[in-house]
Parts: C-alpha cells; sequence; structure tokens
C-alpha cells in the first residue's frame, strides 16, 4: 500500500480505537485534530527521533563567506533549510576521517576546516519527508506519535493512554532496530596490541 498522510492517519485511528478516516477533507474531529498535529510538526518530531537512512543527505558544505566567527574557530558554514540534526561531520568525502573539534550552533557550524563534508537528516520532499521512501516501521512510528498527540483529545478516555504510550514505545525501538540494521557494518580501529603483534608478524615473516 502506498503510504499517504491518509494511511498514516488511520493507523493512528486504530491506536486510538477510532473508526477510520474516509477522506482528508472529512468534517469531522478527529481529522483535524491529526491536522492539527500533523501541521505543528510531527513528521520532523519523529525525523529527530533517529538517524534515519532513508533522510540522511550528506553534503560537500564549504565556509561562508558574509559570515566570520568572533572568535574560536575561523570558519561558518551555514546550516541548510532542510536540516533536522547533524548525523556526521568529516574532513573528507568518504567520511572516514570524522571531526571531533568543531561546534554546532543554531544556525552554523563551526570548524578550523574550510571544506566540510557533512551528514545530517533533512526533512527535505526528497529525503524525510518523501513518504513513498519511508519503511514500514517508520511509518508506525509517526501513526504512534500522531496518536499519542491528540489522545487526550479524541479518546477522553485514561484508560486508553497506557497502551497508546506503550505502542509509541515500541514503533521507537522497532523503527530504531531495524534503521540500524540497513547500515554498513562497521569495525573498530585497532588497539595499539593489536596493531603491536600485526606489526611484529609481519617483520618475522619478512
Amino acid at each position: 500500500m502506498t503510504t499517504s498522510k491518509l494511511t498514516l492517519y488511520n493507523g493512528a485511528c486504530r491506536i486510538l480505537g477510532e473508526r477510520r478516516i474516509a477522506s482528508l477533507t472529512e468534517d469531522r474531529p478527529a481529522r483535524r485534530y491529526l491536522d492539527d498535529a500533523w501541521d505543528d510538526g510531527v513528521v520532523d518530531a519523529a525525523l529527530e527521533q533517529g538517524f534515519w537512512n532513508f533522510a540522511t543527505r550528506a553534503i560537500q558544505a564549504t565556509a561562508s563567506t558574509t559570515v566570520t566567527p568572533d572568535f574560536g574557530h575561523r570558519y561558518a558554514f551555514e546550516k541548510p533549510d532542510d536540516y533536522i540534526k547533524t548525523a556526521a561531520v568529516c574532513t573528507d568525502e568518504f567520511f572516514q576521517n570524522t571531526l571531533h573539534q568543531y561546534e554546532d550552533e543554531k544556525h552554523y557550524w563551526f570548524a578550523d576546516y574550510d571544506v566540510l563534508y557533512i551528514k545530517y537528516i533533512s526533512n527535505s520532499a526528497s529525503y524525510g519527508n518523501d513518504l513513498a521512501n519511508w519503511p514500514s516501521s517508520f511509518q508506525k512510528l509517526v501513526q504512534a506519535m500522531l496518536a499519542d498527540d491528540v489522545k487526550e483529545l479524541i479518546t477522553g478516555n485514561d484508560g486508553k493512554y497506557d497502551r497508546i504510550k506503550k505502542a509509541l514505545k515500541d514503533a521507537r525501538i522497532d523503527a530504531r532496530s531495524k534503521d540500524a540494521m540497513n547500515q554498513p557494518t562497521k569495525f573498530a580501529p585497532a588497539g595499539s596490541w593489536v596493531s603491536a603483534r600485526m606489526t611484529s608478524r609481519v617483520n618475522n615473516d619478512g
């Protein structure tokens, strides 16, 4: 099934124990409350919950020519309009050399390199807000967040709150774990003891 705002709303209705919404123009309180939650940034809030592969954007960033830091790091980098949160800041295009000495402030990154390679979570229509790219686990997370956001307005029933909270918790854990499985395997760098043994072996074999 193609993901749409309507399917997400109806997923939230299932969690709430509400009947389905027929259309996004249906004159009904549940639809209006869900519209308010959607317009209030529920998708951005869901994107902030993890480092989602489908929402991760990589850019080559060059230092701003109009902003010069007054002190500290020498260069400023303007954050893109679709920025949600930083995933990685590196000094090489292959994202192997992670930069640890930088500042992440409201609208800028600050560093001592004039070119950075940055991965960030994006809410662009081609990344985080492209519903067609959402895995089912992330859809479930958004549905649960919608339900949690409007539960008091729609249900008016404290007895349902624990079930809705559990649905949200389970959806968050499931989405994060499945997204992590889609990332390439990463190996920790060899420690000094391992490096020393390998060097010794190479020398002895030589």
